[in-house]
């Protein structure tokens, strides 16, 4: 049977792993949207999804199995690894510290990816609905919300086909 912090280590791996994928998947991404391919951007976009899903479900596999540990040690259950290490043999230690560190570390790299990813996405919107604009500037009308927001509407007359 494998010890507490086998598992726990174990978890750690199979979440670095899952993060490791997920930045994959938007420098993929980011690549296909400087290529200017929609459709493998599109593609990702679900992949990216599924990904991130899998990986917050690993994410409180470990985090509940972590709250058991804590009990276990008579700690609060809210009890993050750092305070359980501990409470596990000392030359194994710095190893859950190392992969507590690198899990952190690629969330803020998963995080900036994203978010980097997510801005491209919005410019290369708002540049199609410029150049849409400029082939068919009236068939677009701007509105502003109460909230000093932006709304952009087409009329679907000015796109019919003459003739």
């Amino acid at each position: 049977m494998s010890s507490s912090w086998e598992i726990i280590v174990n978890h750690l791996r199979t979440e670095l792993q899952g993060y490791g994928g997920l930045l994959a998947l938007f420098e993929e991404q980011q690549n296909h949207l400087f290529r200017r391919n929609p459709d493998a951007v599109l593609a990702l976009s679900q992949t990216i999804e599924s990904q991130a899903r899998a990986t917050a479900e690993q994410r409180l596999r470990r985090e509940m199995f972590v709250r058991e540990v804590a009990e276990l040690h008579a700690c609060p259950a809210d009890a993050n690894m750092r305070e359980l290490l501990p409470h596990f043999p000392r030359e194994v230690q710095p190893l859950i510290e190392a992969l507590i560190d690198e899990v952190n570390r690629l969330i803020h790299r998963v995080r900036r990816g994203a978010r980097q990813n997510q801005q491209l996405l919005a410019r290369a919107v708002d540049l199609h609905q410029e150049t849409l604009r400029m082939v068919r500037p009236a068939a677009f009308v701007k509105t502003y919300s109460p909230r000093g927001r932006v709304s952009v509407a087409s009329g679907d007359a000015a796109w019919q086909a003459a003739g």
